[in-house]
């Protein structure tokens, strides 16, 4: 599917949508308890569908009621020899390695060419050490043995969802086990966020002190009715028209969220005022919609950018590539970029999402200034299938046309 945009500005107000960080959080959390949940605010998005698919293959019952999952739970550690799949969701395989490594049973985990291409170093090493298989099979995973309580190490540096995946299986164990994070540590927020939904689950998994977390063994999940929180990481994407000259409110936002993408309001002011210098290192998900609003304002120097290239795409340097055809030339070092301020030209070719929705999102940014085609733009169905029609929503011409 392509999208033509017509340049114009945004003015209107617009619902944050659900966030999808919480509601994979919330849905693993209710899958593993006893009884029946109900998670409100759920945005049938793929990567929530993908996480939707795989807790039924571990034995789940889920049934979509409106904007709601009504959900009852199952144990893990009796799930027989199963198939999940995982779409392109990297938070659902990171995720669901280690509930797979419960009941002893063979499983298959598969997903796209590209989620399969994403590092899992962290449970690669975690079980060869425990004597467990995790081997890559044609189009997907195999994986399969018990994990065991005790101490884990883990690097700080590499993606939070690995250390999310342990906590969500570890308090299952008949023990209780501790996980040390080498610092520095990246992406604590998310941390925060899955210990937030534990301990909303009745599971009381907490920091001892800075790099150290404690996980109580023979825990329980406790059933109950939750509600997925508003967006920040994808509120950026509307918020950021306010520094293009538009005038858009978002609502349904928490101001004490713990989701670490809500800095992008402190971002953007700096970013408006004059050239800046922002670290990405927790919050690499704002990267393509920071480097466009940097690119409207008055550029910036971004560092903590090396995580970028394990994302759905390479997204520094596929936002090179994409920014270039509006004449915007982006300098992509290893971990740092630098985007110049300027005057983006309508590019003179069609724009690619690459499949990454954020890629999409990010781009439609600049079309809305100079006009543009972006082609592969059902790339936004991975978090927010309805942004092209809340993007027209607040006056922006966007025509769908199928490729």
């Amino acid at each position: 599917m392509n999208v033509v945009i017509q340049p114009g500005t945004a003015r209107g107000s617009v619902a944050a949508p659900p966030s999808k960080s919480m509601a994979h959080r919330l849905l693993i959390c209710a899958a593993l308890a006893e009884g029946e949940s109900l998670v409100r605010g759920m945005d049938p998005s793929q990567d929530i569908l993908a996480t939707a698919d795989c807790l039924t293959a571990l034995g789940a019952s889920l049934t979509w009621e409106g904007d709601a999952i009504r959900v009852r739970g199952c144990d893990p550690r009796k799930a027989a020899s199963a198939v999940l799949r995982c779409r392109e969701s990297g938070s659902t395989l990171r995720f669901m390695i280690p509930l797979c490594l419960l009941s002893g049973q063979a499983m298959r985990l598969e997903g796209s060419e590209t989620l399969l291409s994403r590092p899992l170093s962290v449970y690669e090493d975690l079980c060869r050490d425990q004597g467990l298989l995790l081997e890559h099979a044609e189009g997907g995973l195999r994986v399969q043995g018990c994990l065991t309580a005790g101490e884990y190490t883990v690097s700080g540096s590499i993606s939070s969802q690995f250390i999310s995946g342990l906590l969500f299986a570890l308090p299952l164990l008949p023990g209780n086990s501790r996980i040390r994070l080498l610092p520095p540590v990246e992406s604590r927020s998310y941390l925060d966020l899955t210990l937030q939904a534990l301990r909303d689950a009745g599971v009381p998994v907490s920091w001892s002190d800075e790099y150290t977390l404690e996980i109580p063994g023979n825990s329980r999940f406790h059933a109950g009715e939750t509600v997925v929180e508003g967006d920040y990481s994808n509120a950026a994407f509307f918020e950021a028209f306010n520094c293009a000259g538009g005038s858009v409110a978002v609502t349904g936002l928490r101001p004490d969220s713990l989701q670490g993408d809500r800095v992008y309001r402190d971002f953007f002011p700096l970013l408006a005022k004059g050239p800046a210098e922002l670290d990405l290192t927790d919050c690499p998900d704002l990267a393509p919609v920071l480097f466009v609003t940097a690119a409207l304002c008055h550029g910036a120097v971004f560092t903590g950018t090396r995580r970028l290239r394990f994302k759905e795409s390479d997204r520094g340097n596929v936002m090179a590539e994409e920014m270039a055809k509006f004449g915007v030339i982006l300098n992509v070092e290893e971990n740092r970029i630098t985007v110049p301020a300027g005057v983006p030209h309508a590019p003179s070719e069609p724009l690619d999402s690459h499949n990454d929705h954020r890629i999409a999102m990010a781009l439609s940014l600049l079309c809305a200034r100079t006009g543009g085609e972006i082609r592969g733009a059902e790339a936004v169905r991975k978090s927010f299938p309805d942004y092209w029609d809340r993007l027209r929503s607040l006056g922006i011409n966007v025509s769908v046309q199928n490729a």
